[in-house]
């Protein structure tokens, strides 16, 4: 019994299929079109002037089979335009001016998502090249923005494309009803570079900016605050900023450590075992023994007790539901107690604080944060580890886009 076969292309008919010496498929085609489009003009006509040289074109296996279609063009004349010009035959269905079809592409694209360059040609037999120009020519060679219609909250942060934070990169991201997009992968994360970048978004889409949320880098505030005006609210990312009176809470505690160790006995000193952890911990989620090992750490540092009740103070002000104005009252009073404890090592916190007030105190508005930007950036280096780096910016570009939207626009063709 035959196989029928349906090759989804339209304005074709089947001659005949083979197989080749290797065993692959090959389909003869003819054309069922009985006009063109004139190459000058542009309008249809259909004066026929003969067939052009066969050509062979790659398309979906069949059976686990390369498929291979052959199909001799058609030329028409335009008897219109002056010399009387000859035009020959294009396929809505082929790659323009390439060796495969447009499923075909789509089927590369389809296989190249979650995985490497080198797989899929290891697998389809195809060159390093013609895939990365397929993947260039298709829709994630464009633009990232031309895959946008609302942006929402913008984010900004930068991840390094080398080994050892090294040849560092900027990640423009934006995030709206629960999902993650990318909007550029820029060459450098200076001010000027992100500047430009923001300029360049259309003004229909720069309405669509509801905040934007960043680390307190001064280059992507000032760049934001300049490129995107006054009307649009910039907000320092909490965790950010926990990082940063955490770290000041932390020195002390090592400074206290490296103290204790020299004046207590080996004995006593081992008692505060496992002190590091135990200070770092959300104090909710503190065992009996952990709580044992504060109480003396604290009995033989009382400095150290109030550092540590004075980090985590802080952390209950981002916890309160309070209103932009009475966070800011909130910072002011905190800052007044770390003055009154005569403690230094917040030091460099309080300027960070009195430096970034207006733009930490804004996630009290909408509680906006960077989670997304954390989470979308540990997505591209997954991408980065899978194929063993991608050191060209437009590559990356591409390849994010394929692994966050392939699925949307390919896979649901």
């Amino acid at each position: 019994m035959g196989i029928e076969l349906d090759l989804e292309l339209p304005d074709i008919e089947i001659l005949k299929v083979s197989r080749d010496s290797k065993g692959d498929y090959v389909i003869e085609l003819r054309s069922t079109n009985k006009s063109g489009v004139c190459r000058k003009c542009g309008q249809e006509i259909r004066h026929f002037r003969g067939y052009d040289e066969w050509i062979t074109i790659r398309h979906l296996p069949i059976l686990g089979r390369e498929v291979y279609l052959k199909i001799r063009p058609r030329r028409y004349q335009c008897l219109e335009c002056d010399n009387e010009p000859t035009t020959t035959e294009r396929f809505s269905w082929r790659a323009s001016g390439k060796s495969y079809t447009k499923a075909y592409q789509d089927h590369v694209l389809r296989c190249l998502i979650s995985s490497s360059v080198e797989d899929v040609c290891l697998k389809e037999k195809l060159g390093e090249k013609q895939v990365e120009a397929m993947l260039s020519e298709s829709c994630f060679g464009k633009n990232p923005l031309d895959h946008i219609s609302y942006i929402g909250t913008l984010g900004l942060d930068e991840i390094a494309l080398k080994k050892g934070h090294r040849g560092f990169v900027a990640i423009a991201s934006s995030h709206y009803e629960g999902r993650t997009q990318l909007l550029g992968v820029l060459p450098d994360r200076k001010k000027e570079t992100v500047f430009k970048f923001l300029k360049l978004i259309p003004d229909a889409l720069k309405t669509t900016i509801d905040e934007v949320a960043t680390d307190m880098y001064e280059g992507y505030l000032n760049a934001s605050k300049e490129a995107l005006g006054e009307s649009v609210e910039i907000v320092v990312d909490r965790f950010h900023v926990a990082q940063s009176y955490r770290k000041s809470a932390d020195s002390i505690r090592k400074q206290e450590q490296r103290r204790l160790k020299k004046e207590l006995s080996e004995d006593d000193y081992k008692q505060i075992k496992g002190l590091l952890w135990a200070f770092r911990k959300n104090p909710d989620k503190l065992t009996e023994t952990e709580n044992g090992i504060l109480e003396i750490a604290f009995g033989y540092s009382p400095a150290l007790k109030e550092a540590y009740q004075l980090r985590n103070a802080m952390t209950d002000i981002f916890e309160e539901p309070y209103t932009k104005q009475e966070a800011i009252t909130a910072f002011i009073e905190w800052e007044e107690k770390v003055i009154q404890s005569g403690l230094n090592c917040y030091d460099a916190f309080l300027k960070t604080l009195n430096s970034f007030q207006s733009q930490i105190a804004n996630y009290f508005n909408n509680r906006c944060n960077s989670g997304f930007v954390e989470g979308f950036n540990n997505k591209i280096k997954v991408i980065k580890r899978r194929c063993y780096g991608i050191f060209n910016i437009k590559h990356l570009m591409q390849r994010i886009l394929l692994d966050t939207l392939g699925a949307k626009l390919i896979i649901t063709k």
